[in-house]
């Protein structure tokens, strides 16, 4: 719908420690869709992780009243159901490759705020919330927190559907409202999946059709690995 192939992504910017106060952050842009990202790193871990010598990862996410144009409101003293699920995912996906060992009696908070929505909010949200993370564990070992290796591998996401009977990668809002199957993916650098979430919003789809979107979200990830690579390695301004 906006000229790019089916197979091409978005325009990705990600702009490395966006929130000077966090110990990391960034801000991702992915299309119209922009998030902010930061990581906190903090003393302590929830109750039941105590005495165990393991630290923990959790993360939060949020869209911001005028994201969606029409102003949203916040979900203050009632939980908003889809914003739950989508810290959960996040939250999960990035635990997918933290050490916790390595983060003993820590908790390194994971907040993601989504400034616009244009479509693919909680896949940007994910692949932004790993370039805070690694920002933050880079700055945790510089000042002494850490000490070992606390992250196992690297993790970025994307979605993929079908639209009028063809796959197409990194869906924008529109795309994503006229499709027929809406998928999301993480995958980790070593060609993992972390989490696969697909839903026929029309007809059923095929094993075909699985696997072509499959292929395409491995490329749309792949490409965005290698631009968390880039910010990640830099220092911190």
């Amino acid at each position: 719908m906006d000229g790019r192939r089916a197979n091409e992504l978005r325009p990705v910017n990600i702009i490395p420690d966006f929130v000077g106060t966090a110990d990391g952050s960034c801000l991702i842009e992915v299309g119209g869709t922009r998030v902010i990202c930061t990581a906190s790193i903090t003393p302590g871990v929830p109750t039941w992780r105590e005495a165990s010598g393991l630290g923990w990862v959790t993360a939060e996410y949020g869209m911001l009243p005028a994201s969606t144009g029409r102003r949203k409101k916040r979900p203050l003293g009632k939980p908003d159901s889809r914003g739950v699920e989508i810290q959960r995912l996040i939250g999960r996906v990035l635990r997918g490759v933290v050490r916790f060992n390595q983060i003993a009696d820590m908790t390194i908070s994971l907040d993601c705020d989504v400034l616009e929505a244009d479509g693919g909010t909680r896949t940007a949200a994910i692949t932004g919330a790993y370039v805070a993370l690694a920002r933050a564990v880079n700055v945790g070992r510089s000042d002494g927190r850490f000490s070992g290796t606390v992250l196992s591998g690297q993790v970025a996401a994307v979605s993929v559907g079908m639209v009028d009977g063809r796959a197409v990668l990194d869906l924008c809002y529109a795309e994503d409202s006229a499709a027929e199957v809406d998928m999301n993916l993480a995958m980790t650098a070593s060609g993992k999946f972390v989490d696969i979430q697909g839903t026929s919003e029309g007809a059923p789809f095929s094993g075909d059709d699985l696997q072509t979107m499959l292929r395409l979200g491995r490329r749309g990830i792949r490409e965005l690995l290698a631009a968390q690579k880039k910010i990640i390695a830099k220092g911190r301004s």
